[in-house]
Formats: structure tokens, sequence, C-alpha cells
């Protein structure tokens, strides 16, 4: 199978009311199984933080950088790595300037490495998963103040 299939395939059965999926074809083995857990921590998303520790975050309504946050969202289920390597800096951090194309992270679905590549070109605003957690299709992975 494709990878272009395989991720069609997925999108199909996280669509369906399926719960379980399971496919053998000679030494092709897919499982699939919906988890309802929810992988969401409100304690991994990092948040812009104001100058002073008690004053909260106030846009300013005639501040353009509000409309110009971009979410950069996973194309596919599997594992995100946001790391290259266990002891190797992250791909990213808050903070840094990405570029339309930079890998930011990888996805591992069934073996196979997916390069995420920053679709904008501006900064880090936002990290929304950690290392190593599993994501859904379309899950928002970073958020990007585009330039």
């Amino acid at each position: 199978m494709e990878l272009k299939e395989i991720q069609t395939l997925m999108q199909n059965f996280e669509d369906s009311d399926m719960r379980e999926l399971n496919i053998q074809d000679g030494d092709f083995h897919l499982y699939l199984s919906k988890n309802k857990q929810s992988h969401y921590d409100p304690q991994t998303i990092v948040k812009q933080q104001s100058t002073k520790e008690s004053e909260p975050v106030l846009p300013d309504s005639n501040d353009t950088a509000i409309s110009t946050n971009k979410t950069i969202k996973a194309p596919l289920v599997g594992t995100v790595y946001l790391q290259p390597k266990p002891n190797e800096p992250a791909y990213v951090n808050v903070g840094d300037h990405v570029q339309k194309g930079d890998i930011v992270c990888v996805i591992e679905a069934m073996k196979m490495m997916t390069e995420i590549k920053s679709e904008f070109t501006g900064v880090v605003t936002g990290i929304n998963v950690t290392n190593e957690e599993l994501v859904e299709v379309e899950q928002p992975l970073f958020t990007v103040s585009e330039d």
C-alpha cells in the first residue's frame, strides 16, 4: 500500500462509526483502533505571558497580530516527535522564527516517519503537543504568528 492510500484509509476510518480495523495482506499488517481518551492537556499548551506576572495578556483592538496566528495541524494519526533524537534539541521552540518549509516535528505512523513542515513563515507562539504524544488528524501541533 502507498502512503497516500494508507492516509486516506486512516481518514475514512476516523470518519466512520467503526471502532477497530485490522487488515492483513501478506507481510502488510494494519491495525487501527479509536482511542476515546483525550490527549488534550492544558498544561502542555504554551501561552504568551505579559511582562508583569499579575497582569493578564489583553489584546489591543488595533493589533493585527491576532488575525495572523496560524495553526500547523497534524496531517495523519501517529506519535509526534518534537526533536530528531532523544538527547538532541527540539526542531523548534516558542519564539523561534520559522520559514515556510522548515521541519517543525516528525510524526511516526506504522514505523514510517513523516516530516511535518511549516506551512507559514513567522514566529512560533505555541507548541500544543508534548513529545511522543499520540496525535489525531487535524490536531493543532503549533501556533505561528505569520509575518
